[in-house]
């Protein structure tokens, strides 16, 4: 089988994360499934020597995403790996799919935003035969969308999902002692790779918000982002909730809350700073660990556990590239279609 061709859009340190993998496989292992053919990024668009590609690609196309998928041309697998935090490159996933390129993604706002854009996108999917890797968006390559997924196709309904979603807010709260500057943390959470590009995105609660849509969907609770409530996390409220976690012998977390509505029960969705006691399902895991509690018909009362790193260039590099392998493995120019429930 030939080696899928990737245009790789993006190379900030998750995008750097992608080429350095690579560039570590080459020549062995996995990386002969996968052929890296082109690089973009808002400034540039490189066509890599010796891959084939490069008819009907300008270097200064204004829309370099757009070209460097054309760049890869009408045969073989293709695979676009998705390495940007850009809406208007997220807006095209669902053409990309019904064009025959599979989409590989760790930006939440393909499958997180409207519910339209969501929608487009299975179905493009669905049509097409193509495959929307989606493990990068929530947890960095964790297995909860796929877990998710297992649990209803085995005919389970999900109740409910609660977690820490957010590697950079596990982080900065993991860190919070009440003395150091709450901004001098955030600075240090964005210099380590662990924050959003714009590190408001992570502190208004928007990124969370979008985690939750995504799993919300994948659950089977068809959400829009104003039906999530989301209190963002304001420097002024912490030091009140650090006094309260500590009198408690409680934690502070930045929790994601979803209650599915069984039956005729309310459908409820919100996201925002907790005191959690030291016993809860959610108050273990330092550093940038996501740690989601999903209760189900098969989990009712004791839910089931997933933890780990959630946010980091190499973990979601990892993720993109597992995804990537999955689908240049199975993949003809277009394959039988991920489920995006």
């Amino acid at each position: 089988m030939n080696a899928a061709k990737v245009a790789l859009l993006g190379t900030g340190n998750v995008g750097r994360a992608v080429m350095a993998r690579l560039d570590r496989w080459e020549g062995r292992g996995p990386g002969g499934r996968l052929q890296l053919a082109v690089v973009a990024n808002t400034r540039s668009l490189q066509l890599l020597a010796g891959t084939g590609v490069g008819q009907g690609a300008r270097a200064n196309d204004g829309d370099r995403a757009q070209a460097a998928v054309r760049a890869l041309g009408a045969r073989g697998p293709r695979i676009v790996v998705d390495a940007t935090a850009c809406d208007a490159v997220a807006a095209r996933h669902a053409d990309w799919l019904a064009d025959g390129v599979h989409v590989v993604t760790a930006c939440k706002l393909g499958q997180g935003a409207a519910l339209a854009r969501w929608r487009a996108i299975r179905a493009a999917s669905a049509r097409a035969g193509t495959r929307y890797g989606d493990s990068a968006t929530v947890g960095a390559g964790l297995p909860l969308l796929r877990t998710i997924r297992a649990l209803r196709d085995g005919g389970d309904r999900i109740h409910g999902i609660a977690g820490v979603l957010s590697g950079s807010l596990a982080w900065l709260l993991s860190h919070y002692d009440g003395r150091r500057a709450f901004a001098d943390l955030v600075e240090e959470a964005r210099a380590l790779g662990y924050t959003e590009p714009d590190p408001r995105v992570d502190l208004s609660g928007e990124d969370v918000r979008r985690k939750l849509l995504i799993l919300a969907r994948a659950a089977g609770v068809a959400l829009e982002p104003a039906d999530v409530e989301v209190r963002p996390l304001a420097a002024a409220e912490l030091d009140a909730a650090f006094a309260e976690a500590v009198a408690r012998g409680g934690v502070l977390r930045h929790v994601a809350r979803l209650a599915c509505g069984d039956g005729d029960g309310p459908v409820s969705a919100r996201v925002g700073l907790e005191v959690l006691a030291a016993d809860d399902p959610l108050a273990a895991g330092t550093g940038t660990d996501n740690r989601v509690a999903i209760r189900s018909d098969r989990y009712p009362l004791q839910p089931l556990l997933i933890q780990g790193p959630g946010a980091g260039a190499e973990v979601t590099a990892a993720a993109l590239l597992d995804d990537a392998l999955d689908i240049a493995g199975t993949a003809a120019p277009a394959g039988a279609a991920l489920s995006t429930r």
